[in-house]
Formats: structure tokens, C-alpha cells, sequence
């Protein structure tokens, strides 16, 4: 029988695994959601125990489905989401307390305290990210501050932490193995990502007790194998990365100056910088992309808070279309949004303005304005605030980009595709394989088994289903450019106070 390759993609709201085989096509897939918990305002938090059940639920479904056991798998790859934090206790294996998600916002006084305390150029030159409460390490520190007897615990050596990664690694392989890998460590703001080791000054600042953190890995090496009942023999868990680094790999983004972005509630775009680590000016994050044979990639990244969000908005908050389909088939009824523009900044604005205070705004409105300009300036919000992280990537790394790679439900919409292209000037490139996240973890894990041989073998297999080239005449981009410039100007003016009128 034929040998597989298992990627777990475990997600913020589902548990999700596929069977890859060895032309990275999909052979099989399940899925399951779990509960999101929402203690108070703000706060996001999952059952670790859940993401655990559903993860090793799927796990076993995919393979039952193609009718094949663990003796069929060569290796499993693991692509998870950032930052979620957990831990646990070493001896019982039990949580203390739940996962704090990636969203919680709970420790943003804390982080407002270290950036008054003048913490943000030294986090920001080690670890290569901003000061937030969006990263883990503000997280375990308010673990360890408010679950009763949990800095004693951690003190004696008693407590692991670990990102969802380390957790499933730790349940596969039933606690023998406590490690991670170097682009989820680079999510914790506790690791130099230049050494590529857990940082003492940055571990000091937080006050966590180095015993807690796992082992740092490649993404790509085997780590251990499964020692559960869920496969019928041992398989190797091989591959291992952060979901948008995970999602770089699989669209193959290997060289120098290749983008991809990821239209999703949000949109997440990382660009390959090379083996050198440069320090953004422009308010991205300096990430590592990943580490295999003992050779470290560097990519910058930027985060927009609200993609494909806007359209479910469209949906649910303004009822102008049934679902999310309908939007291309609106917009699609006028030529232009005849002047509207929408700055969608429900959450605040991600990079590379990262102005948390802002709110959406539509902006041009006139008697003529319909439904159908609303909607279609939605959707080419989407596209500006990716022209504006894109500029700022060329900015800081000096480079031009001459491609976009590109995933996520909405990229699926070809006129969003097509106004991207315009707008860029550029080619914007949709793979046939667009689940790229867990291709990302399927592809680390089978290089460190000899499935495939090399990145250039599996360079190969890469395909695109569908490529936007730049329309001939692009006479109204630029004014179209000043007007969204215009627009982010409007929509963080709004956000100023005024003066008292006397």
C-alpha cells in the first residue's frame, strides 16, 4: 500500500487533519470545532483538554477513512495557532488552568507597564515583535500571577508551558517529549530570535522560571513518536510550524522577496527575507519563517485585523446579502464604488498602522451610493490594506515584489484577485492546493523522513490554479490610491478629541 503523510491543523475555532500523498494532493480530511469561552470582556480562552480530544478525534477519522493505520504513515506534521498559551502540570499532565487564546486581551495593562518601562527597543531587537498582549509571554506571567499556587508549582520545576504544538507533542507522545519549535518560540516575546534561544533578560522581564519553557527544535526533524492508541504502530511526529509560517512553506515562498497572504477573518501576510534578520522600521514584526537541515529563514510579517470579517458584517450587521458568496455578485452590478471608500477598523488597525483606537469608517457617500458601492468598496478595503503592508515590507527590506501567493476563503473571489492585481501592479498567483497551512506542516514533516527528498522536489509539485495579471490601463489607480489615503486619514481623525468649545 501507499505511504502518507498526516498534517494536524489545529485552528482557533476547529481541530482539523489531512492525509497528504506524495504529490501533495489531498486524499482525505476531518474536521471538528470546539467551545470558545469567553469569561469576561476581552478575554478568549479554550479547554486544552478539548483542543486535545478533537485534534486526536480527526486525527484517527482522516486515516479510518482512507482505510489505512499508523503503519501507513510516515510521519505527522503539526501546524498550529500562535501564541495560545497552556500549561500544565509535569506530573499529572493536567492544565491548571484554561488556554488564554491568541485574542485575549486581558494582559494589555501589563504590556502598556513594560512599554512605560521603556522594555519596547529591546523586545523589539531580540525577539523581533512588538509589545502586546497578543503574544504569549504576557500570558503565562498572568497564569502564573492569578492561579492559586502556580508560582510555587513553577518554582520547584513542577509546571510546563507550551503553545498548542507542544501541548498535542506532549499528549502524542504521552509526556515524554517537552519541546517546540524555533517559529512558535518566536511567538512567546522569551525568545532572541537572532541566538535562537530562550533569552534570560527577556525571560527576567516577565519573571517566568526558565524550567517551564520546552526544548527549542527545527520545524523540520523528528521530535518522537506516538505512544497513544489512536495508530495502530508508532509514527514519527516530524514537522512542526506556526500556522502562517506553516502556510509560507506550502505555497513554497523559499526564496528571497516571495509574499504570500492569507485572506481569512483577518489577513496575515509574511514575506521571505533571507537568512539574515532585519529589524522592521515600518511597524511590521520580524519573525522567523523557519529552520531546517540547521538553516534559519527570516520573514516579516503583518497582520490586518479585518478581511474577510468585513463581508460577514456586510452579512450579519448590515443585511444586505444572504451569504458570503453573494458579495462579488453585488458588487459586481456597478463599474466602481463611484468614490465610497470603507475603512473596515472594527477591531483598530493592524500593520503597519497598529492604531487600536481607530473604528470603521465609509467615507464619499452620496444620494447615488447604493448597496452595491458599499459592498464592493468592502471588498477593495480588503485589497488596500494589503497594498499598505505590502509597500511597507518593500520599505524595510528594500526589495520589489513581483508576485503575490495567495490563500484563504477570499481569495476565492475573483474580483477581489483582479483589483488586487491592479493594484499592486503586480501578479497575483491562487495555488490548486489552497489549504497551504497544513500543506506547510505535511511537506516539514516528510522532508525529515526522506518522503520527499528535497525543497526542490517538492518545489515541483507546486502548482497555480488561476494567475491575475495587472490590467493594460491603469490611469485611475493612483487617484483611487490618494482616495484611500484620504480615507485612513478621515477614519484616525475621527479617533482625536477635540477641544473643549469655550
Amino acid at each position: 500500500m501507499e505511504d502518507y503523510i498526516l498534517a494536524l491543523d489545529q485552528g482557533t475555532t476547529s481541530s482539523r487533519a489531512i492525509v497528504f500523498d506524495r504529490k501533495g494532493q489531498i486524499r482525505s480530511v476531518a474536521q471538528k470545532e470546539f467551545k470558545q469561552i469567553f469569561p469576561q470582556s476581552g478575554w478568549v480562552e479554550h479547554d486544552p483538554n478539548e483542543i486535545w480530544a478533537s485534534q486526536a478525534s480527526v486525527a484517527a477519522e482522516a486515516t479510518v477513512k482512507m482505510g489505512i493505520n499508523g503503519t501507513n504513515l510516515k510521519a505527522i506534521g503539526i501546524t498550529n495557532q500562535r501564541e495560545t498559551t497552556i500549561v500544565w502540570d509535569r506530573v499529572s499532565g493536567e492544565p491548571i488552568y484554561n488556554a488564554i487564546v491568541w485574542q485575549d486581551r486581558r494582559t494589555a495593562a501589563f504590556c502598556d507597564e513594560l512599554k512605560k518601562q521603556g522594555h519596547e527597543q529591546l523586545i523589539r531587537s531580540k525577539a523581533g515583535l512588538v509589545i502586546d498582549a497578543y503574544f504569549s509571554g504576557s500570558k503565562i506571567r498572568w497564569i502564573l500571577d492569578n492561579v492559586e499556587g502556580a508560582r510555587a508549582k513553577a518554582d520547584k520545576g513542577e509546571l510546563a508551558f507550551g503553545t498548542v504544538d507542544s501541548w498535542l507533542v506532549w499528549k502524542f507522545t504521552r509526556g515524554r517529549v517537552h519541546i517546540t519549535d524555533v517559529t512558535n518560540a518566536g511567538r512567546t516575546m522569551l525568545f532572541n530570535i537572532q541566538t535562537q534561544q530562550w533569552d534570560d533578560e527577556l525571560i527576567s522581564i516577565f519573571d517566568i522560571p526558565k524550567s517551564m519553557l520546552p526544548e527549542v527544535k527545527q520545524s523540520s526533524e523528528i521530535y518522537g513518536e506516538t505512544a497513544t492508541t489512536i495508530f495502530a504502530s508508532k509514527v514519527p511526529i516530524a514537522g512542526i510550524a506556526g500556522d502562517q509560517h506553516a502556510a509560507l512553506f506550502g505555497q513554497m515562498c523559499i526564496d528571497k522577496a516571495m509574499v504570500k497572504n492569507t485572506y481569512g477573518t483577518g489577513c496575515f501576510m509574511l514575506m521571505n527575507i533571507g537568512d539574515e534578520f532585519i529589524e522592521s522600521k515600518n511597524n511590521l514584526l520580524t519573525t522567523i519563517a523557519w529552520k531546517i537541515n540547521g538553516k534559519i529563514q527570516y520573514a516579516f510579517e503583518g497582520s490586518i485585523f479585518i478581511g474577510g470579517a468585513v463581508v460577514q458584517w456586510l452579512r450579519d450587521g448590515l443585511g444586505i446579502i444572504k451569504t458570503s458568496a453573494d458579495v462579488e455578485k453585488l458588487a459586481l452590478t456597478v463599474d466602481d464604488t463611484q468614490g465610497v471608500y470603507f475603512v473596515p477598523a472594527f477591531a483598530g488597525l493592524g500593520a503597519p498602522y497598529w492604531k487600536p483606537d481607530v473604528r470603521g469608517t465609509i467615507v464619499g457617500l452620496s444620494r447615488g451610493s447604493t448597496s452595491s458601492h458599499i459592498a464592493r468598496a468592502a471588498l477593495e478595503s480588503i485589497a488596500y490594506q494589503t497594498m499598505d503592508v505590502l509597500k511597507a515590507m518593500e520599505a524595510d527590506s528594500g526589495m520589489q515584489i513581483e508576485e503575490l501567493r495567495v490563500d484563504g476563503g477570499a481569495a476565492k473571489n475573483d474580483l477581489l484577485m483582479q483589483f488586487q492585481s491592479n493594484l499592486l501592479n503586480c501578479k497575483v498567483i491562487r495555488p490548486n492546493v489552497v489549504e497551504t497551512t497544513a500543506l506547510g506542516a505535511a511537506y516539514l514533516a516528510g522532508l525529515a523522513v526522506g518522503y520527499w527528498e528535497s525543497v526542490e522536489e517538492i518545489q515541483q509539485l507546486w502548482q497555480s490554479e488561476k494567475e491575475f495579471t495587472p490590467d493594460a490601463d491603469r490611469s485611475g489607480m493612483n487617484k483611487a490610491i490618494r482616495g484611500w489615503r484620504k480615507a485612513i486619514h478621515a477614519a484616525q481623525d475621527w479617533t482625536d478629541d477635540l477641544p473643549d468649545s469655550e
